[in-house]
């Protein structure tokens, strides 16, 4: 039966998770799962309900050399087990590049310490994209379609529309 975890002890399981991703040795990593841990993981479509298969998914992850640390984070803490919710952000150093991703972790007490028996992990998702800028001509030209002009100054809008009012 387990001590009392606090908050920043919960928190401070990342660190375990994250420091043995640092060895790049999936292993290890697998390592950190309970006997009944799941891993929905971020770069894969395939559930990882097993050790073998969450080593698997370690063996081609960590080839990226990712590195995590936690943005944002929300814990609950039951009996014999807590959560830890939120946002992450992993520095690949194999490619140099950031990947924001929202997380859980939800850790149970087994065998004298915390694994991890469930894990889900997703990138952020894209960002709202923006139109480009329109010129006034482009406007003139729009209105100019729109009451069933066919003739643009841009020649961006070469096809004429028929105006939808009769």
């Amino acid at each position: 039966m387990p001590e009392g975890i606090t908050e920043d002890e919960v928190r401070g399981l990342f660190s375990l998770w994250n420091n043995a991703l640092a060895t790049l040795d999936p292993k290890k990593v697998a390592d950190r799962y309970s006997k009944t841990g799941v891993l929905l993981p971020t770069v894969s479509d395939t559930p990882r309900t097993d050790y073998a298969s969450i080593e698997d998914y370690f063996t081609n992850f960590l080839k990226l050399k990712p590195q995590g640390e936690i943005l944002e984070s929300h814990v609950t803490i039951g009996k014999n087990w807590c959560e830890d919710v939120g946002i992450y952000e992993f520095s690949m150093g194999a490619t140099g590049k950031k990947v924001k991703g929202r997380y859980t972790f939800v850790y149970v007490y087994e065998d004298g310490e915390w694994k991890i028996n469930h894990h889900h992990s997703s990138i952020m998702p894209e960002g709202i994209v923006t139109a480009e800028p329109i010129t006034k001509d482009e406007v003139r030209d729009l209105f100019q379609l729109w009451n069933g002009g066919e003739k643009c100054r841009s020649g961006k809008f070469a096809v004429g529309v028929r105006r939808l009012s009769n």
